[in-house]
């Protein structure tokens, strides 16, 4: 059995022609399969749509959000939810070509257990977004310790064991690309062309990108704190050559110091920022609150009847 978990917010314009998509590519495989739609918190028709789908196909299954949780949370309560020997996490934009469903089944049959999706091309995206994206995940794979593909996002498949672990984490800000690549076990690639967006806008807005890779970074790397002891320490050495500069009648002591003083205070404003980051996330797992609040469940009568 297999399990298509796809987290949606404001996608009435693109959701039928996915599930359209999706179902014809699931019917391929000629065995048991459910998808499940998490629905974050839309504010416009997708929830009916939905609904209305899954009236005529039970293999539709539907988790509502109390409100909006973040694309990496509808990403974990699909996981939660997914009763399959293999879970599929699939955008539905169809940026991600469902066709190439296919090929992750025969790559994780061949005994891989996580199947991910490597974008060799990105249609429809500007120059600014391919660049930056390419140099954030070359970034973040020189900071953390987890081997991290790049070019890679949360299209990909696992093996239902990776999933039993994935579910055990319970960290607030997920990174589940990082997550998944934690836990470990066999993987492999398939690489595909990612598409325009079929309809509708897209959901991550240039602030919405910086805190996802923020997250990234801080949940998988210290790194960034240990920078501020090698920062401390080039600092020492320049205020040392300054003020033999200043002895020695180069530049005007003051300046020296003026100079030396703005731009170390504004480092350690922004090293205090760096360790506020983390702070913050210690703040909220203290606090441990449940990742998300459903409204309503849809579909999986018949699973809590078993």
């Amino acid at each position: 059995m297999y399990s298509v978990v796809v987290p949606v917010l404001n996608e009435q314009q693109v959701i039928e022609e996915t599930h359209r998509r999706l179902v014809n590519v699931m019917k391929q495989t000629n065995e048991n399969y459910e998808i499940i739609y998490v629905n974050d918190g839309s504010t416009d028709k997708t929830s009916k749509i939905l609904r209305r789908l899954q009236k005529t196909d039970k293999n539709i299954k539907i988790l509502e959000f109390s409100r909006n949780f973040g694309h990496q949370i509808a990403i974990s309560a699909g996981v939660d939810h997914a009763k399959g020997d293999a879970v599929v996490i699939i955008d539905a934009d169809l940026q991600d070509p469902p066709e190439v469903i296919l090929k992750m089944i025969e790559k994780w049959k061949s005994g891989f257990d996580v199947v991910y999706g490597k974008r060799v091309k990105r249609k429809g995206e500007s120059v600014f977004k391919k660049a930056t994206a390419a140099l954030y995940y070359r970034i973040l794979r020189k900071l953390t310790d987890v081997d991290m593909p790049v070019d890679a996002g949360d299209f990909r498949l696992m093996d239902k064991k990776v999933c039993r672990h994935i579910k055990n984490m319970r960290e607030k800000h997920r990174y589940m690309r990082g997550i998944v690549n934690w836990v470990g076990f066999s993987h492999t690639a398939v690489e595909y062309i990612r598409e325009k967006r079929f309809a509708g806008v897209p959901k991550y807005n240039l602030r919405r990108m910086i805190r996802f890779a923020n997250d990234g970074i801080t949940s998988f790397s210290h790194k960034p704190l240990r920078f501020s002891l090698y920062l401390g320490a080039a600092f020492e050495l320049a205020s040392a050559i300054a003020a033999v500069a200043a002895a020695l009648g180069y530049r005007p002591l003051w300046l020296v110091v003026l100079c030396i003083a703005a731009f170390t205070n504004g480092i350690v404003l922004i090293m205090l920022g760096i360790m506020g980051e983390y702070i913050g996330r210690i703040y909220e797992e203290c606090k441990n609150r449940p990742l998300y609040i459903l409204a309503d469940k849809v579909g999986f009568e018949t699973d809590e009847e078993n």
